[in-house]
């Protein structure tokens, strides 16, 4: 059974549609962002509240209105609700799927959600979409293709993503700080590793990822790595802080200087400080002193840093104050002079097997140390995708296709802005879309700060609460219909709730998004109570029972 809301009365594609409100609905029942249905002769339309009204029949009411609610005559003023005054709403509509009351011959694709490209006629019914409405519209969660993000603002049925669309492309999730963005992240990527979606690698910055966090209570909560099992790696660039916090890692990730590009000084310009001819510098030095170059620059002296500026040419300032910079990467627990073998093969051949990553930073949380090692690795893996990608277009065999790559990050605006996304590999592969088999999860609480150009490749754009202007409009770059969502998106709350948009769903909508706690663990965790169970029993068959 639906709940009517009214009838449809004005609107056109492109300003959106107006409905009357029954006068047996409380305006004050229905919220921007509201999921609606509309019935017309040949389609259904599937729209967003965008706007609520108070409108009137007749002007002289409204200049000569009745008294204060607690004198006035009650009567009178139900007497004018519903005839005299009245509710609109203004609904937008984004889907439109065929009628299957309408006895007409439909081709397949009206038989599937596609966008609006016409309106329903004058007096068409709208009502509340019900759950049939929305496993239509966003699926069912079934544990492979699809995965419940939340639930709509007022109501208790599920809204999914597709998570095969939703590796397609790059996404981000966005918020301002406290909003939940991390929370959020770790739902997602379970989702993801649970549907074996893509293989993840997770920059953890605040080493919030991989065993457990705190939530806002200060509470417990479990990490990927204990919902998942053996599935879930964690590696660290601090062991002594892992340990300390009771994590075992699969290892320990060192930096030796030799995997230290140009690439790499010209992302930290800022966290180093450097004037713009310290890259040029750099550069100069990697083409004349080869691989071993920021070690070898390192151990010049103040004469050989003056005859090498002289015969090839370079500013001796400006190497000068590179080397000196240079000196504060040296200085970080996690880079090595040199190595025996790069510890990164360990954590790249688990990639490969599809094992999921997580890299804690521990107490090396500075941007320095998260910018230097998030792009010496991903610089690695995206040149290994790109190499069995071409196989793959070689062969043609299936069984060299690569295992899709979502690598997370936060703080995303410092690899992505305007300067570093035409310089780095994360700007690469924003840009480059699924080509290689490699994707990006962008955190962030600043998008405005992220190139426009890689913005308008975010597939899906999963938004919490936002109160700058620049960053809010950064969220709807490229996003049609962006005014309309703007008043939905300045509705939510400041934690637990978010607007999707994007690839990954059919339409734009706002939810409630999902609670990360027991509940979710029983239905997503790798290792439920019969796995451990029958582990303990295996384990006494091999081992036997102390006592």
């Amino acid at each position: 059974m639906t709940n009517r809301l009214g009838l449809l009365v004005a609107g056109s594609v492109a300003e959106g549609l107006s409905a009357r409100l029954d006068p047996t609905v409380a305006i004050e029942d229905v919220r921007l962002g509201k999921f609606v249905k509309i019935v017309g002769q040949k389609y259904e339309y599937f729209c967003l509240v965008t706007d609520v009204q108070l409108d009137s029949a007749n002007a002289d009411v409204l200049r000569d209105p009745p008294g204060d609610p607690s004198t006035v005559d009650v009567f009178l003023r139900q007497v004018l609700s519903g005839t005299t005054t009245y509710a609109l709403i203004k609904l937008k509509p984004e889907l439109m799927l065929a009628n299957p009351a309408a006895d007409i011959q439909f081709e397949d694709s009206d038989l599937v959600p596609r966008p609006a490209r016409t309106i329903p006629p004058h007096f068409s019914s709208v009502s509340e979409a019900t759950l049939a409405d929305f496993e239509r519209v966003f699926g069912r969660d079934d544990g492979k293709n699809h995965f419940q993000i939340g639930q709509p603002i007022d109501m208790d049925v599920p809204v999914c993503l597709d998570l095969r669309r939703f590796v397609e492309r790059s996404n981000g999730i966005f918020g301002k700080s406290g909003t939940g963005k991390s929370f959020l992240t770790r739902l997602i990527l379970c989702g993801v590793i649970k549907a074996g979606a893509a293989v993840n690698l997770i920059f953890d910055m605040h080493s919030e990822y991989g065993w457990s966090a705190k939530n806002e209570e200060g509470a417990e909560v479990k990490g990927l790595s204990q919902l998942f099992g053996s599935r879930v790696a964690v590696y660290t660039l601090d062991m002594e802080s892992s340990r300390g916090r009771g994590v075992k890692p699969s290892g320990e990730i060192k930096i030796a200087l030799r995997e230290i590009s140009v690439a790499d000084i010209a992302l930290l310009q800022d966290e180093l400080r450097l004037h713009r001819t310290a890259v040029e510098s750099a550069a100069l030095c990697e083409d004349k002193l080869g691989d071993d170059w920021v070690a070898r620059l390192l151990d010049m002296s103040g004469d050989e840093l003056t005859d090498f500026a002289n015969q090839e040419g370079g500013n001796h300032a400006s190497l000068s104050a590179l080397r000196s910079k240079l000196r504060l990467i040296d200085r970080l627990p996690f880079v090595e002079r040199s190595l025996s073998q790069s510890t990164l093969d360990q954590v790249i051949a688990q990639l490969e097997r599809g094992q999921h990553v997580v890299l804690e930073f521990g107490r090396q949380r500075n941007l320095l140390a998260y910018i230097l090692a998030a792009n010496v690795i991903t610089r690695r893996l995206h040149d290994l995708w790109v190499k069995k990608t071409e196989r793959y277009w070689n062969t043609k065999d299936e069984a060299d296709r690569p295992r899709p790559l979502m690598i997370t990050i936060e703080e995303a605006h410092k690899f992505l802005n305007v300067d570093a996304a035409r310089q780095t590999t994360f700007g690469t592969i924003a840009r480059e879309l699924r080509k290689f088999y490699v994707t990006l999860l962008v955190v962030d609480q600043r998008p405005s700060g992220i190139d426009a150009e890689v913005l308008s490749q975010i597939g899906t754009r999963i938004t919490c609460q936002l109160n700058d202007e620049r960053d809010i409009d950064a969220i709807f770059t490229g996003v049609s219909g962006g005014s309309h969502l703007r008043t939905v998106l300045a509705t939510l709350d400041s934690r637990e709730q978010a607007l999707v948009l994007g690839h990954a769903v059919p339409m734009p909508m706002m939810v409630r998004t999902r609670k990360y706690d027991p509940t979710f663990y029983a239905t997503v965790g790798g290792d439920d109570g019969a796995v451990i169970l029958s582990r303990a029993r295996r384990y006494e068959e091999i081992f036997g029972v102390d006592g």
